[in-house]
């Protein structure tokens, strides 16, 4: 029998999930919850073989970074993580997580079944729509000035409040995001913001 922790957010999809996953004979749903603090305190208390985890879930820990601590604390517990939205971001920060699956929401119900099969049986599963994604993450152009700065920016800081913040002249920061906006290919500061925020470097 496959013990699973279940966590998801919206409450619909968390009971159709368990509900699915409990008609099939060789898994048992031990704990449905609703974060990712929930997770890692169930995953504690309930000792699954996996924690199938929603990625965007409210509270201090989303479903990575509990992923995260589960690794560490609970390490016979395997992690496959779900999500609506294949963000690179998302993959990379699941791949740098060292999680054992990462699957769509939309994936049919046997997918779920048999990732979360492949999983406890100690195999790494990752949906096949992302692998594309996941072979072609790039890596970040970004110095980590350069981060910092857009980092300020994406919050809406203007350069003269992002220099006195990180100690430097605003014509300074101004060149910074000049460069920043050309390494990737933005049409502005704010599209700057939106690719690096997407792929995972701020």
């Amino acid at each position: 029998m496959i013990r699973i922790l279940l966590a998801e957010d919206q409450h619909v999809i968390r009971e159709a999930l368990a509900t699915l996953l409990s008609l099939e004979s060789d898994i048992e749903v031990v704990a449905a919850v609703d974060s990712g603090d929930a997770a890692l305190a169930a995953a504690l208390t309930h000792r699954p073989d996996v924690a199938v985890l929603d990625i965007d879930m409210p509270g201090a820990r989303d479903g990575l970074d509990a992923a995260g601590e589960l690794r560490t604390r609970l390490p016979e517990c395997r992690t496959l993580m779900l999500t609506g939205h294949g963000k690179p971001g998302h993959l990379r920060r699941a791949l740098a997580s060292q999680v054992d699956g990462f699957l769509l929401k939309t994936a049919p119900p046997d997918e779920l079944t048999s990732a979360i099969r492949k999983v406890a049986r100690g195999e790494r599963v990752l949906d096949p729509s992302l692998a594309v994604t996941a072979w072609n993450l790039a890596d970040n152009p970004l110095t980590p000035r350069e981060a910092d700065v857009l980092r300020l920016a994406a919050a809406g800081a203007e350069a003269p409040e992002i220099a006195a913040q990180l100690f430097l002249s605003a014509g300074t920061v101004r060149n910074y995001l000049t460069a920043i906006v050309a390494k990737l290919n933005a049409r502005n500061r704010t599209d700057a913001a939106r690719i690096a925020a997407e792929a995972g470097w701020i």
